[in-house]
Protein backbone atom coordinates (compact mmCIF):
# COMPACT_ATOMS: atom_id res chain seq x y z
CA UNK A 1 0.00 0.00 0.00
CA UNK A 2 1.43 3.34 -0.99
CA UNK A 3 1.41 6.19 1.57
CA UNK A 4 -1.47 8.64 1.19
CA UNK A 5 -0.88 12.39 0.91
CA UNK A 6 -3.38 13.89 3.36
CA UNK A 7 -4.08 17.61 3.75
CA UNK A 8 -4.71 18.81 7.30
CA UNK A 9 -6.33 22.18 8.00
CA UNK A 10 -7.09 22.67 11.68
CA UNK A 11 -6.24 25.74 13.75
CA UNK A 12 -6.51 23.77 17.02
CA UNK A 13 -2.85 22.83 17.52
CA UNK A 14 -3.29 19.86 19.87
CA UNK A 15 -5.80 18.12 17.60
CA UNK A 16 -3.77 18.95 14.47
CA UNK A 17 -0.53 17.61 15.99
CA UNK A 18 -2.27 14.41 17.11
CA UNK A 19 -3.59 13.86 13.57
CA UNK A 20 -0.12 14.44 12.11
CA UNK A 21 1.47 11.92 14.47
CA UNK A 22 -1.24 9.32 13.86
CA UNK A 23 -0.95 9.69 10.09
CA UNK A 24 2.84 9.47 10.14
CA UNK A 25 2.67 6.42 12.41
CA UNK A 26 0.37 4.83 9.81
CA UNK A 27 2.93 5.47 7.07
CA UNK A 28 1.07 8.40 5.48
CA UNK A 29 2.37 11.79 4.42
CA UNK A 30 0.47 14.66 6.09
CA UNK A 31 0.46 18.03 4.34
CA UNK A 32 -0.25 20.78 6.87
CA UNK A 33 -2.05 23.93 5.72
CA UNK A 34 -1.50 27.01 7.86
CA UNK A 35 -4.81 28.54 6.81
CA UNK A 36 -7.55 28.52 4.19
CA UNK A 37 -5.32 30.10 1.51
CA UNK A 38 -2.66 27.41 2.01
CA UNK A 39 -5.36 24.72 1.89
CA UNK A 40 -6.69 26.11 -1.39
CA UNK A 41 -3.20 26.00 -2.93
CA UNK A 42 -2.64 22.44 -1.68
CA UNK A 43 -6.01 21.31 -3.08
CA UNK A 44 -5.04 22.69 -6.49
CA UNK A 45 -1.93 20.46 -6.69
CA UNK A 46 -2.56 16.98 -8.14
CA UNK A 47 -1.69 14.00 -5.96
CA UNK A 48 -3.58 14.83 -2.79
CA UNK A 49 -5.49 11.75 -1.63
CA UNK A 50 -7.56 13.07 1.26
CA UNK A 51 -8.34 16.27 3.16
CA UNK A 52 -9.05 16.60 6.89
CA UNK A 53 -10.54 20.05 7.38
CA UNK A 54 -11.91 21.71 10.52
CA UNK A 55 -14.98 23.46 9.11
CA UNK A 56 -14.93 26.03 11.94
CA UNK A 57 -11.59 27.43 10.73
CA UNK A 58 -11.83 31.25 10.65
CA UNK A 59 -11.83 32.55 7.10
CA UNK A 60 -12.74 29.20 5.55
CA UNK A 61 -15.17 29.65 2.68
CA UNK A 62 -17.09 26.38 2.67
CA UNK A 63 -18.53 27.02 -0.79
CA UNK A 64 -15.05 27.42 -2.26
CA UNK A 65 -13.90 24.32 -0.35
CA UNK A 66 -16.80 22.32 -1.80
CA UNK A 67 -15.91 23.54 -5.31
CA UNK A 68 -12.21 22.66 -4.80
CA UNK A 69 -13.07 19.16 -3.62
CA UNK A 70 -15.81 18.44 -6.16
CA UNK A 71 -15.32 20.74 -9.14
CA UNK A 72 -18.06 20.97 -11.68
CA UNK A 73 -20.87 20.68 -9.18
CA UNK A 74 -22.38 24.16 -9.35
CA UNK A 75 -23.14 25.93 -6.12
CA UNK A 76 -25.89 28.53 -6.20
CA UNK A 77 -24.27 31.91 -5.58
CA UNK A 78 -25.40 34.08 -2.70
CA UNK A 79 -26.20 37.76 -2.89
CA UNK A 80 -23.20 39.92 -2.04
CA UNK A 81 -25.01 41.50 0.92
CA UNK A 82 -25.72 38.04 2.38
CA UNK A 83 -22.07 37.02 2.03
CA UNK A 84 -20.87 40.28 3.57
CA UNK A 85 -23.33 39.96 6.46
CA UNK A 86 -22.16 36.39 7.22
CA UNK A 87 -18.50 37.37 6.99
CA UNK A 88 -18.94 40.31 9.36
CA UNK A 89 -20.95 38.16 11.79
CA UNK A 90 -18.25 35.47 11.79
CA UNK A 91 -15.52 38.03 12.28
CA UNK A 92 -17.36 39.62 15.22
CA UNK A 93 -17.87 36.17 16.74
CA UNK A 94 -14.16 35.42 16.24
CA UNK A 95 -13.16 38.67 18.01
CA UNK A 96 -15.78 38.17 20.74
CA UNK A 97 -17.44 41.42 19.69
CA UNK A 98 -14.26 43.52 19.68
CA UNK A 99 -15.10 46.09 17.00
CA UNK A 100 -11.60 47.53 16.65
CA UNK A 101 -10.05 44.08 16.10
CA UNK A 102 -12.87 43.01 13.76
CA UNK A 103 -12.40 46.15 11.65
CA UNK A 104 -8.66 45.47 11.44
CA UNK A 105 -9.22 41.87 10.33
CA UNK A 106 -11.79 42.99 7.76
CA UNK A 107 -9.51 45.75 6.47
CA UNK A 108 -12.10 48.49 6.98
CA UNK A 109 -12.45 51.52 9.23
CA UNK A 110 -14.17 51.01 12.57
CA UNK A 111 -16.83 53.54 11.55
CA UNK A 112 -17.52 51.53 8.38
CA UNK A 113 -17.87 48.37 10.47
CA UNK A 114 -20.34 50.12 12.78
CA UNK A 115 -22.41 51.26 9.81
CA UNK A 116 -22.48 47.72 8.40
CA UNK A 117 -23.39 46.27 11.81
CA UNK A 118 -26.41 48.60 11.87
CA UNK A 119 -27.24 47.90 8.20
CA UNK A 120 -27.28 44.12 8.71
CA UNK A 121 -28.88 44.16 12.16
CA UNK A 122 -25.87 42.61 13.86
CA UNK A 123 -26.08 44.84 16.94
CA UNK A 124 -26.75 41.84 19.19
CA UNK A 125 -23.29 40.45 18.32
CA UNK A 126 -21.54 43.61 19.50
CA UNK A 127 -21.59 44.29 23.24
CA UNK A 128 -21.90 48.03 23.88
CA UNK A 129 -18.81 48.09 26.15
CA UNK A 130 -16.51 46.40 23.63
CA UNK A 131 -14.01 48.53 21.72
Amino acid sequence: MRPAHILILDTEATRRDAMIEALRAGGHLPVVAGGPADAAQALAVPGLDLALVALATPGLDQGMLREAIAPGQPVEPEALDAVERKHIARTLAYTHGNKRRAAQLLGIARSTLLAKVRKYGLDALVPSDTE
